[in-house]
């Protein structure tokens, strides 16, 4: 079969690869379409373990079962997740799947650039999601970065009436921003440095946006009635916007710092205002299934609206040219690959 094999962002090669013999408890996925990730294109995390297949956002259609499976069919259009927890660890069992060391170490094979992936017993017993009829692949690639999304405004705990501002207007923080307007903020204002993100932010649903190089503590808290924010998500790993995200959240308020930055980066911190403030600090990594399964209902209600955020679709063969679309971040937004286009 043909695959899309990562070597570096400006270097992704369709060659032939093996296609996965599935064993008696796993499923073999036709993958129909599958998103390219932000992470993906983080060289110094993906470069390590270079040359490999990609592609954790794959949807599909079941087209061999093995022969102990009962709960799937040939034919069934799923969603699969990579990374799937073991639910018996102290991290799973005080809810902190995203922790558990299986997951961590879980994965479909060989990933969603290619043709066919194989579902392993794991993934398919707590990874597997139906897709209902209303739910198109191009919504379906969402269910993963949208699971991430919900598990960390979860750990913010966003309530209705609650202020929320975004740091980076990209396909993460666009979740993010259609996710607090579904869960009742009153007031949603983002960022961006670039001027086709800024107009998506609008788009989707901010209530204002301004350029991340401006005065953003002085602007976002005028737009906000001269007060600070109850919470702020850092959706870029940009150390400016963390720097604004601790100027512009309300005092007793939460900072959710949501994309990672390279390793041996450090910020200063001062930590007497952290505490005279009362400021929460947190992160989130991954989605749990619970995460996923909220994800998913949010894109069938339509409460979130994820299919008008694909920007561009190509095919296996143009699989490294979305990378270097989402590595560049131009007017791409959401990119997203056919293998059997």
């Amino acid at each position: 079969m043909r695959a899309a094999v990562y070597y570096r962002n400006d270097d992704v090669r369709v060659e032939e690869v093996p296609k996965p013999s599935i064993g008696k408890r796993e499923v073999l996925l036709k993958v129909s379409m599958c998103g390219i990730c932000g992470s993906d294109v983080m060289e110094w995390y993906r470069i390590k373990k270079a040359p490999r297949v990609l592609g954790h956002e794959a949807v599909g259609v079941i087209s061999e079962v093995g022969e102990a499976v009962e709960d799937y069919d040939v034919g069934d259009r799923v969603f699969v997740s990579h990374h799937v927890p073991c639910n018996t660890c102290s991290y799973c069992l005080r809810g902190d799947h995203t922790a558990c060391e299986t997951l961590h170490s879980t994965n479909i094979d060989p990933g969603g650039f290619a043709e066919y992936a194989k579902v392993p017993e794991i993934n398919m017993t707590t990874g597997l999601f139906p897709l209902p009829p209303g739910v198109s692949d191009e919504e379906g690639v969402f269910i993963e970065p949208l699971g991430c999304v919900v598990r960390g405004q979860r750990r913010m705990g966003i309530s209705p009436g609650d202020t929320v501002l975004v740091l980076g207007s990209g396909v993460s923080g666009i979740l993010h921003i259609q996710l607090a307007k579904a869960q009742g903020a009153s007031r949603v204002i983002s960022t961006d440095i670039n001027e086709h993100r800024i107009e998506y932010a609008q788009r989707f649903g901010a209530d204002e946006v301004f350029d991340g190089r401006d005065e953003v503590n002085t602007l976002a808290r005028e737009a906000n009635g001269g007060r600070g924010f109850d919470h702020v998500i850092v959706s870029t790993a940009a150390l400016p916007a963390i720097k604004q995200g601790l100027q512009c959240v309300e005092d007793g308020g939460t900072i959710l710092l949501f994309a990672p930055t390279q390793p041996g980066v450090e910020l200063p911190l001062d930590l007497n205002d952290l505490w005279s403030r009362q400021l929460t600090v947190t992160t989130t990594y991954a989605a749990s299934p619970d995460d996923l399964t909220a994800a998913l209902e949010l894109i069938r209600s339509k409460r979130v609206n994820v299919g008008e955020m694909v920007t561009h679709r190509l095919g296996l063969d143009e699989t490294g040219d979305g990378f270097m679309f989402v590595a560049e971040a131009g007017d791409s937004l959401k990119v997203v690959v056919e293998p059997h286009r």
